[in-house]
């Protein structure tokens, strides 16, 4: 049974800080690229961030310098480092794993940043 399980959201103020998790289970974690995607009350969900196999990174442009997606193929986590956060980062941040024909999504973690 795939699982991505997300965590670390929370309410911040704005410039603060939040780290996410994402710990999988169930996948071959070291073959899939993972990102994370977000969803804003009334928009649509948002790619983030991806991460390749080999940890390249690519990033929307709303949060390039600000947010950092990193790895880990020993634990078979990723991570969300989100610093200098702006109340418009506020969303619903999911986790993604995908090799083709895959695709899993975890169930998502609030972040609200207050202004």
């Amino acid at each position: 049974q795939v699982q991505l399980v997300e965590s670390g959201g929370g309410l911040v103020q704005a410039g603060g800080s939040l780290r996410l998790s994402c710990a999988t289970s169930g996948i071959i974690f070291r073959i899939f690229a993972m990102g994370w995607y977000r969803q804003a009350p009334g928009k649509q969900r948002e790619l983030v961030v991806t991460i390749t196999t080999g940890g390249s990174t690519n990033y929307v442009d709303s949060v390039k310098g600000r947010f950092t997606m990193s790895r880990d193929n020993t634990k078979n986590e990723v991570y969300l480092q989100m610093n200098s956060l702006k109340p418009e980062d506020t969303a619903v941040y999911y986790c993604n794993a995908y090799q083709y024909p895959y695709n899993y999504w975890g169930q998502g973690t609030q972040v609200t940043v207050s202004s």
